[in-house]
């Protein structure tokens, strides 16, 4: 009866939804990948908002109801029956009478199980796409019957986009130069190790007093022409990428480049993605407990790799899931790239132990490897353990709870409602 109730809710708000798009006509960004979607997002927005009215996903709803929300501007009713209603009234009155909407909507579009592209895009017509990565095994791949089907699921987007739209695409992904149609009018590349439309270089983390404060690299547009990039309060190659595909998004709707170089200045990292926070104890803590898969841990142990002045660099991986048949080979592999990375590792779940496995079978003491089943005793044992100059990555799948552990280390953990993510009476509760 639920999902009954649940199925008509969203029929009812996705035909309000095509009747806002058919009335108002916004330019439509939509965003998919298995690596980066949110972060790409947020750094589109922050390049172009300050020259055209824009809307944006809130968090991460990338869901065919998150998406019909944004688009009719309505807040997530959860398990409230009487606020579905009122969104239900309320998003016929806006698709009926609204008269100021955005001319651009920019939109994060993701996929749990087969038919939830085709599901949303039998009613959405991007008019850009931006492929972010496209992994060899993607997170959700459990629920398809390979990795190339999630690949062929996501790629429906590009299917679904206008004649006349623009795909842009991360070219350094082999799998999505692999996947791209031969009938695409416009597709735009952007790079930092292939050279491409947008190509980023000499990508480093910036320091104060020996902290790592934030990233600064420089982008060559197709004109030729570079521009220096700076983000605050993160690390992490995923970010170098999110600042060129919204360099190059800016660069479709004519928005001037200088410009959106310096709006991306203020681009705040969304919370859990490779967010850098003072610990306690003098250490610092690299928060990346949003979610986790295969790719991303591998970016965020090469981030963690690339820090200097680290006295001592702790890893604490959990469990990365729905990985299925994929989880124990997955598991070790992230494992056997930890001791390049870190001096200690802690794991965090049942999964994870196939991570303190390999990290030992590449060379990790087993002293210097501990395993937890839980985030909240692997947060308070942490505590003891941290000393002057540790610099620690936390990254788990968003079921572990990772984020209990950050808060047990972090420097002020009165601000961790304004810090980290799934803080919100609802998550809080479970």
């Amino acid at each position: 009866m639920k999902n009954f109730l649940k199925s008509v809710v969203v029929k009812i708000l996705v035909l309000e939804a095509r009747m806002l798009i058919r009335r108002q006509k916004p330019k439509i960004i939509a965003i998919t990948g298995s690596v980066g979607k949110t972060s790409t997002k947020d750094a589109i927005y922050a390049a172009i908002r300050s020259n055209v009215y824009a809307r944006k996903s809130e968090k991460s709803y990338n869901s065919d109801i998150g998406v019909t929300l944004t688009v009719l501007g309505l807040p997530n009713a959860w398990n409230n029956p009487f606020l579905w209603l009122k969104n239900i009234i309320d998003g016929l009155f806006t698709a009926l009478f609204t008269t100021s909407y955005p001319e651009v909507l920019v939109l994060e579009t993701g996929i749990d199980r087969p038919g939830d592209m085709a599901r949303l895009t039998s009613w959405l017509k991007p008019d850009i796409v931006v492929l972010t990565r496209l992994p060899d095994v993607p997170v959700h791949v459990e629920y398809f019957s390979s990795p190339a089907q999630v690949v062929a699921e996501k790629m429906k987007l590009v299917s679904a986009m206008s004649p006349e739209g623009t795909l842009i695409y991360n070219a350094d992904d082999t799998i999505i130069e692999s996947q791209l149609p031969e009938v695409l009018q416009k597709r735009v590349g952007y790079t930092r190790y292939l050279k491409s439309d947008f190509t980023a270089r000499r990508d480093r983390v910036v320091y104060a007093d020996d902290q790592p404060t934030g990233i600064a690299f420089t982008l060559t547009d197709p004109a030729g022409e570079t521009f220096s990039i700076a983000i605050s309060g993160t690390v992490g190659l995923q970010f170098v990428y999110a600042a060129a595909a919204a360099m190059a998004v800016a660069a479709e709707l004519d928005v001037p480049l200088d410009g959106a170089a310096i709006a991306l200045k203020g681009f705040v990292t969304p919370r859990g993605r490779m967010r850098i926070m003072p610990g306690i104890k003098a250490s610092f803590i690299i928060d990346d407990t949003y979610n986790s898969s295969p790719e991303a841990s591998k970016q965020a142990l090469l981030a963690l790799s690339e820090i200097k002045y680290a006295k001592r660099k702790i890893a604490v991986l959990g469990d990365m899931l729905e990985l299925g048949n994929f989880s124990g080979d997955e598991h070790r592999k992230i494992g056997s790239q930890v001791p390049a990375a870190a001096d200690m590792l802690i794991t965090v779940g049942v999964r994870s132990r196939k991570i303190a496995e390999g990290a030992m079978a590449t060379g990790m003491s087993e002293e210097n490897v501990l395993q937890y089943e839980d985030a909240d005793r692997a947060g308070r044992e942490l505590q003891t353990m941290l000393k002057t100059g540790d610099v620690v990555l936390v990254k788990a799948s968003q079921g572990l709870r990772a984020e209990r552990i950050v808060e047990e280390i972090m420097a002020e953990p009165d601000k961790a409602e304004q810090l980290l993510v799934r803080q919100d009476a609802a998550w809080r509760r479970r």
